[in-house]
């Protein structure tokens, strides 16, 4: 059976052999947004990241080889936002979602970006996007 697209698949499943690797709440200082006032200096972004890993079957032999690295995950992003400015909060997340797939373990990848300062009276303002390997 074909899942929907409307329905989030789970990122973690003990029938499929998937574990879920996650960071949580990753705030940054990032050049983002098409404003003039928003080119000029930096805002702070936080970064949520959900992954699907196909688990390695073998012993793990508590071998940090043998596993995705959620620290590498969170450098990655590190210098993918200050690689430059970003206009679109979108962009950011699309060039996160992709870094996370180039990994042939990682089946799927969630990314929730929100900036912190945008908007007046706001905690954040954001978006979500979801890709998989297809």
């Amino acid at each position: 059976m074909k899942a929907s697209n409307l329905t989030p698949l789970k990122f973690a499943d003990a029938s499929r052999s998937v574990r879920h690797v996650f960071i949580r709440d990753l705030v940054l200082d990032s050049y983002i947004g098409v404003y003039d006032h928003e080119k000029n200096s930096t805002q702070k972004i936080r970064v949520n990241v959900d992954l699907s890993v196909i688990e390695n079957m073998k012993n793990l032999d508590d071998n940090i080889n043998n596993v995705v690295c959620y620290e590498k995950i969170a450098q990655a992003i590190d210098t993918i936002v200050k690689s430059g400015h970003f206009h679109l909060v979108e962009t950011l997340a699309e060039n996160i979602a992709a870094m996370n797939l180039q990994d042939a373990r990682i089946s799927r990848v969630r990314v929730r970006e929100e900036k912190l300062e945008a908007i007046k009276n706001t905690t954040s303002v954001g978006i979500e996007i979801e890709r998989y390997r297809k």
